[in-house]
């Protein structure tokens, strides 16, 4: 009798457990709202000299001016240095919020300012059809044989940052949602801030660059 009481107790507390090991977390994630930071995050921090690298006689795309409205000319006025970070107007605009967010994140400046650096070779790289970007937002090499160990260990690095970042964005969104960054929550955030970095990613490819779609097809765009 007494065996029969405790494999019931032993069973029940199994299936508490398991229904525990269960539980999924439910964090509001802004998809649109990541889109646009990466974006303007991009333009700041990874495209930052690009005006001053046109050819003599040609306007960069940059002089093109958006909207005064438009959340990168905001993102430029709120960002005159870093250091007023903390200082920035909280705004209605979730990607500001978020750009914000991640802009006081030292690891993440170092990680842009890692991959500002490595841009000009990562792009001939691309362009030379010798890596791809995969649906996670990620380098990887597509033909070896245009690639050096040099290379290899670039893209390494490359991914390293963007790695970097990605989960700054993850932090990001749960610390504007208020809530606690468990590890449930951080790896259900970061999988979609991947993706959603990887769809940034294929707007700004440029066309050539092979790129992978999220249903795994590697396309040239």
């Amino acid at each position: 009798m007494k065996r029969t009481v405790l494999k019931g107790i032993i069973a029940g507390l199994c299936g508490m457990l398991a229904a525990c090991a269960i539980i999924t977390v439910n964090v509001y994630f802004p998809e649109k709202a990541v889109k646009e930071a990466y974006k303007s995050l991009d333009e700041m921090l990874l495209k930052r000299d690009e005006e001053k690298q046109a050819p003599s006689g040609q306007k960069p795309a940059e002089e093109k001016k958006a909207p005064e409205t438009s959340p990168q000319s905001r993102l430029l006025d709120e960002f005159p240095s870093f250091s007023l970070v903390s200082e920035a107007r909280a705004s209605d605009n979730y990607a500001d919020d978020l750009a914000v967010e991640l802009s006081s994140m030292p690891d993440v400046l170092k990680a842009y300012d890692e991959m500002h650096q490595r841009l000009p070779r990562i792009n001939a790289l691309l362009d030379a059809g010798a890596v791809g970007i995969t649906n996670q937002g990620l380098i990887t090499v597509r033909d070896k044989t245009k690639v050096s160990s040099q290379d290899e260990a670039l893209v390494k690095a490359e991914n390293d940052s963007r790695k970097t970042v990605i989960t700054g964005m993850a932090k990001a969104i749960l610390k504007l949602n208020k809530q606690k960054e468990s590890k449930a929550a951080l790896d259900q955030v970061k999988g979609k801030a991947a993706t959603t970095y990887a769809d940034a990613k294929r707007d700004e490819a440029k066309p050539g660059w092979w790129v992978q779609l999220a249903n795994g097809r590697w396309v040239q765009k």
